[in-house]
């Protein structure tokens, strides 16, 4: 089970942290992501990092303004969000897979959903 939260209500240039508790598994058995949907538009891929915390990959969009970090030992995720924009705005979500061959980039590739957290950037 995935719980997202840290969402809310910033201004262009702010900043928020988003956090993922997991719960009922070994959690450092499951490579995680985020993912973000905004209003009439498909989810599409933010960041993911794989079972140990080494290795992240971003989209092009957040590169250099976001980062995707874990604690194995506290069973969470987290996103860093810094120099926030307008069109960042939109229901982030956690997920979890165990490595299964399918791409990260992917969100079929996700066995396990948070329920979102809504992120809005005013200008």
């Amino acid at each position: 089970q995935l719980q997202a939260s840290g969402g809310g209500l910033v201004q262009a240039g702010g900043s928020l942290r988003l956090s993922c508790a997991a719960s009922g598994g070994t959690f450092s058995d499951y490579g995680m992501g985020w993912f973000r949907q905004a209003p009439g538009k498909e989810r599409e891929f933010v960041a993911a990092i794989t079972l140990s915390g080494r290795r992240t990959s971003y989209t092009d969009s957040v590169k250099a303004r976001f980062t995707i970090s874990r604690d194995n030992g506290k069973n969470t995720m987290y996103l860093q969000m810094n120099s926030l924009k307008p069109e960042d705005t939109a229901v982030y979500f956690c997920s979890a897979s165990r490595p299964n061959g399918g791409s990260w980039y992917n969100p079929v590739t996700y066995t396990y959903w948070g329920q979102g957290t809504l992120v809005t950037v005013s200008s």
